[in-house]
């Protein structure tokens, strides 16, 4: 459900946003929930280093999908950055353009002996966005918002193109998944005012309307991944 807000930016047209809050008020956790249960995927291999593990993850903006990782057990850190462009236009003002090929992404670490990858990608594939719209996400489009994984070695792509398989094949959407597996070049931390959005602004009407809910979600579906306490980037 879009309200008119479409092409910009996650800040941009809060007087909208604002008016479409209050209208929905009471509607407001059914509205951008993403609440697909999922098997875990078949390939999820324990990593040969038992060291902390990263993995760039892309779906929307990532108010909402740091947010999500932010309350799962394992996950020490979860960034919003950007992620698939150059250096020279890694900031917020030129991602929004649509034209730099970053899209907003946050960078997950976390300890595998206390999550792995596969379950990550559950929670991703799960409630953290809906990974069957193309260029887009609730309210916002742009390739910049497109669904994505970065992967960084060739075991993180075969794990994620497995499940993606795995869910295509067992027709869990009622539409193709289009979520892109990229290797990652470098990823770019965002501007430290995105850090923490969802935690520092829990009333304002884009994040009650549209990220929530995949809190809630993932507490309902994943009550043994889910923490209480959010793990943030300010400490």
């Amino acid at each position: 459900m879009m309200f008119g807000i479409t092409r910009h930016a996650c800040t941009r047209n809060f007087a909208l946003v604002s008016a479409v809050g209050l209208l929905f008020a009471g509607a407001a956790p059914l509205l951008g929930a993403e609440t697909a249960t999922l098997a875990p995927p078949m390939n999820d291999p324990a990593p040969v280093d038992e060291g902390m593990q990263t993995v760039v993850l892309a779906g929307g903006c990532f108010w909402g999908v740091q947010g999500v990782f932010q309350h799962v057990v394992g996950v020490s850190e979860a960034v919003s950055g950007y992620a698939g462009g150059a250096q020279n236009t890694a900031t917020y003002g030129s991602v929004s353009s649509g034209r730099t090929g970053h899209a907003e992404s946050v960078k997950v670490t976390y300890d595998p002996k206390l999550v792995s990858l596969g379950k990550l990608l559950r929670v991703f594939f799960s409630v953290a966005h809906d990974p069957t719209q193309l260029n887009a996400q609730g309210p916002d489009q742009g390739t910049q918002y497109r669904s994505a994984i970065f992967f960084s070695d060739k075991a993180q792509e075969k794990i994620a193109r497995d499940y993606i398989a795995e869910l295509d094949q067992a027709h869990i959407f009622a539409r193709p998944i289009v979520t892109t597996l990229e290797p990652l070049a470098k990823f770019y931390p965002a501007e430290s005012y995105h850090q923490d959005y969802l935690i520092h602004h829990p009333h304002q009407p884009y994040i009650v309307i549209n990220d929530l809910p995949k809190i809630d979600n993932l507490k309902r579906l994943f009550p043994d991944l889910y923490r209480a306490e959010p793990k943030l980037v300010s400490g």
